[in-house]
């Protein structure tokens, strides 16, 4: 593997690293020929449809919960389309008709709204209902589609078997960056509610949120349970992750526009922690920088703000072997996922370029952005 060059870098960039895709990737091929599940990419977490063209080459299709996200999916992935809404509205329902090979539907009250247009489409669509499991171990209230009072999915008390006409399939979704032993105790709550409804189903999706690549993800209990369940009900398996694909896929690059003092050393980057890495604010979490480390461990410490004029644009307080000097990079690991997807032009700042580096050692600028990305989205 050629080690990225971040000197070649034009900042801010999020550069997505074409082997370390692959390595995650293979870990998903592997899970998929022994379990016997097919995995599809969640567009929610990773849509960088630039590397689509190697995605396309393991993982059976794309999920998305929009009309946009659908039309990425069929336009650029080119697979199975799996679409599932919150709500569907009926503007836009048509055209998610006719490019859907799944529908997941919220509730049945959408599906009993919507089931004449499937019925009637010339297309073969199969259809599905979200279900809450009833089990979740997600820390993060933010993330937990089953927390009390949750609008995610039919509960058993609100469960219509009288209306499974047309239903070929159930989903469920109660994981973010869990292993598979928490998998595990899902579906086995998951079969408790509904296990009579199953052996009318021809599939099952056992959401997103499954940290698969991760270096301590128990990738063969996965597989145990995917091919057990399989193998028990004779269904159809789906899993959808979208941070296992970008997990630890490459960084964003930064540079040091300015240094202050207030108290304290404080460097300016032309990032934002608001409008590029708003995960970072919203769960919260510090995000690692090469060579970095926490506040006092190294001989130089520097609070590190964004360039926007929130106040509260600061990433966090680092330490560093050396002085930071106006010009130098940093490297923010592992900022592939829920990032891009994520970001905005906040206070009029340009997104990040995206950039891929190949596994040829070759740097491709795929995209700048500039004023008309600010402009264009305001009116």
């Amino acid at each position: 593997m050629t080690p990225l060059d971040i000197n070649l870098v034009p900042t801010p960039a999020y550069v997505l690293e074409e082997e370390k895709l692959r390595h995650n990737l293979a870990i998903l091929d592997r899970v998929q020929r022994e379990s016997g599940a097919k995995i599809i990419l969640a567009l929610k977490g990773f849509a960088f449809w630039s590397a689509f063209p190697w995605i396309r080459e393991v993982l059976h299709g794309a999920t998305a919960s929009s009309l946009n996200e659908a039309r990425l999916a069929h336009e650029e992935f080119g697979r199975e389309t799996h679409v599932y809404s919150v709500a569907f509205t009926d503007a836009e329902f048509p055209d998610i008709l006719k490019i859907a090979d799944h529908i997941v539907f919220n509730s049945f009250s959408q599906w009993r709204r919507f089931r004449d247009q499937v019925k009637a489409s010339p297309r073969t669509v199969h259809c599905g209902i979200r279900v809450n499991p009833g089990h979740s171990e997600i820390k993060t209230p933010l993330y937990d589609p089953c927390f009390p009072g949750s609008r995610l999915g039919v509960t058993p008390a609100e469960f219509r078997p009288d209306e499974l006409d047309g239903v070929s399939g159930l989903h469920f979704h109660a994981h973010c960056g869990n292993n598979s032993d928490t998998l595990e105790r899902v579906v086995e709550s998951f079969e408790k509610l509904y296990g009579e409804y199953i052996p009318r189903m021809k599939w099952i999706n056992f959401g997103g949120g499954h940290h698969i690549t991760r270096e301590d993800y128990d990738v063969d209990r996965l597989i145990r349970v995917a091919k057990a369940f399989r193998e028990k009900w004779g269904v159809e398996v789906y899993l959808e992750p979208g941070e296992a694909v970008g997990w630890r896929t490459g960084p964003l690059v930064s540079s040091v526009v300015d240094i202050v003092r207030n108290g304290a050393e404080i460097a300016i980057l032309d990032t934002s922690a608001t409008a590029h890495m708003p995960d970072t604010l919203e769960m919260p979490y510090r995000p690692e920088i090469r060579g970095a480390a926490e506040p006092g461990v190294l001989p130089h410490t520097y609070r590190l703000g964004g360039l926007t004029c929130l106040a509260g644009d600061v990433i966090g307080d680092y330490s560093f072997a050396k002085p930071l000097q106006i010009g130098d990079r940093l490297v923010f690991e592992d900022m592939i996922h829920y990032t891009i997807v994520k970001n905005t032009t906040f206070n009029g700042v340009n997104l990040p370029s995206l950039c891929i580096w190949t596994k040829e050692g070759q740097l491709r600028v795929v995209k700048k952005f500039g004023y008309e990305s600010y402009r264009d989205r305001n009116s």
